[in-house]
Order: C-alpha cells, then sequence, then structure tokens
C-alpha cells in the first residue's frame, strides 16, 4: 500500500527518518529444537523447527554480533534468559550477554547502556508486557534503543509479550475472555518502535480476534497485527511486514470502517462495528503498514 499524506500543503517539510534498524515480532511458542510439536505442527507441511530463531540469527549484522537477552517481561527471568542464551549459543551466537532489568534505576545505569550501544541485536522474552512499559518507558535505556532503531542497523526481537510491546497501541489486560465487551480491553503506549500499529499474540490459539477488533475499533487510524503461535512478522523500514513461521499473520484494519456503536453504549455494552477489514497471511506473504506522514518524533 501506498503512504498515506494529507495534503501537498507542507511539500518539502522534513518528515520522520525511515528506521534503519528492523523488527522481528514473534507471536509466542516459536520452536526452541526441542522436538515437542504440537497436533497442529505435526500436520502443518510448513513447519520447519527453530525456524524463527534461525531467521534471527541470520538477520544480525557484523562479525561475531552481540545478542542482548531482556527478560524483563518475566516474573522468572533467570529462567526465562537461560533457555534463550543456550539456544542462541547453540544456533552459533557467540556472544550473548543478559540484562536482567528488574527496576526503573537499573534501566539507567550506565553499566548496563554500555551492553546496549554495543549489541547488534535485541530478543525481549515473554511475560508481562506491562511490566516491560512500566520499567523501560521514558528511561536512558529505552530512549537509546529507540535512538539506536532509528539511525543503526540493529535487529529487535520479542516474543509474546515482547512482541506486544514493541508497538503503540499495547492491549495489556482483558477482562472478559472474549473481548467483546466496551471497556474490558485495557489499552496503553507500547515501547514505540512502531506507531499506529497494535500487535497481539497467541493470536488464534487463544481466541483474540474480538479484543483486538474492540482495540482497533476505538483507535481507527491503527492497525491489527494478530500473530500465531510459531510465526513472527519481519518488520523493515518501519512498515513493510515479512511473514515467517509456520501459522498466520491476522491483519484488522479498520481505516474504512462504515459504522461503529462505541461511542455510544454504554460501558459493559457489547459493541458492534460494520466494515472492518481482515487479511490472512501465511508464510512468506508481505504486508505494507498503511501509514501517514509522522508529523513529529
Amino acid at each position: 500500500m501506498a503512504k498515506k499524506k494529507v495534503s501537498n500543503k507542507h511539500k518539502g517539510h522534513q518528515e520522520a527518518p525511515i528506521p534503519k534498524g528492523r523488527l522481528l515480532a514473534i507471536g509466542g511458542h516459536e520452536s526452541k529444537g526441542e522436538g515437542d510439536k504440537n497436533k497442529e505442527q505435526e500436520r502443518n507441511k510448513e513447519f520447519e523447527s527453530e525456524e524463527i530463531l534461525k531467521f534471527f540469527v541470520s538477520k544480525l549484522s557484523g562479525e561475531k554480533p552481540m545478542v542482548v537477552v531482556i527478560p524483563t517481561a518475566s516474573n522468572i527471568p533467570e529462567e526465562m534468559a537461560k533457555d534463550y542464551v543456550k539456544v542462541l549459543k547453540e544456533l552459533g551466537v557467540e556472544k550473548v550477554e543478559v540484562l536482567d532489568i528488574r527496576n526503573r534505576e537499573e534501566a539507567k545505569d550506565p553499566k548496563n547502556l554500555k551492553v546496549v550501544e554495543r549489541a547488534s541485536g535485541f530478543f525481549f522474552t515473554g511475560g508481562n508486557q506491562l511490566r516491560l512499559t512500566s520499567i523501560l518507558g521514558g528511561t536512558d535505556m529505552l530512549q537509546l534503543m529507540r535512538e539506536r532503531y532509528t539511525y543503526e542497523d540493529i535487529l529487535i526481537a520479542g516474543t509474546s509479550a515482547g512482541a506486544v510491546a514493541l508497538s503503540t497501541p499495547m492491549i495489556y489486560e482483558v477482562m472478559t475472555h472474549g473481548g467483546f465487551i466496551k471497556g474490558d480491553v485495557r489499552v496503553t503506549t507500547g515501547l514505540e518502535f512502531m506507531k499506529d500499529v497494535a500487535i497481539d499474540t497467541h493470536f488464534i490459539q487463544r481466541g483474540r480476534m474480538v479484543r483486538m477488533a474492540q482495540c482497533i475499533v476505538t483507535n481507527p487510524g491503527c492497525i491489527g497485527i494478530g500473530l500465531e503461535e510459531d510465526t513472527a512478522a519481519y518488520v523493515t523500514e518501519g512498515r513493510e511486514m515479512l511473514v515467517i513461521g509456520s501459522g498466520l499473520m491476522t491483519v484488522v484494519d479498520g481505516m474504512d470502517l462504515t459504522s461503529t456503536d462505541i461511542y455510544k453504549i454504554g460501558t459493559g455494552d457489547p459493541f458492534s462495528v460494520r466494515g472492518l477489514k481482515v487479511h490472512l497471511l501465511a508464510k512468506d506473504e508481505t504486508y505494507s503498514v498503511p501509514t501517514y506522514d509522522q508529523l513529529h518524533l
């Protein structure tokens, strides 16, 4: 899709830079080569053991690149980090460090910032996305990562909660199972590597279509990206997506929705919407996020 412009009135204005960094948003439960395939993977001819993590390693830039694992989202960070350090080293990454950031002071520590400055790749583990935004939001560490993502060829990956937090808006809590009740889908600002994009994970496995729909109906200028388990979106230039893995990427587009009653009904009532566009994209499909020129950074 072509990049949208509001008008030519301010032709020649300086646009926000196209990021030189890349993102890898993973829908969770990516294969780690442990041989424990589920029923869908057993029957899926597209399934490839460790495909997504191998892809991550293959896209790291530089000679002997260093990867930093950030298990901040997890309530068992040491165990979570250990698993990824092991598999990354088995896949050939010689330099893997862990930044076990558990509070905001640690996110400002100059020693930790030096690690961020040296890394070619970052990997946010799963857990609770609100831990990531509450601990890292507004810190020197996040600012440095965002600056490097904008101006340097680095790769930032996140799985499950780590993927959900990569963009803005960010779903952080749902009060009902399906998310069809107005007010039950709680949304906040994510880490903002992508703006006007909401990412959700375990999308088909956990039936998260309706909760994403409510997020987009209340923010129809945004695009919803739903990633199934063992499925990822590789993002270049801040908006060009390539689907990898054994499942589907679901795109929820509300920019041209025709009607909704969400602004009229009371909190606690089911909402209605007409005209949502939904795309289902499998491995090797591409998608360009429709965006407006960013008028401010």
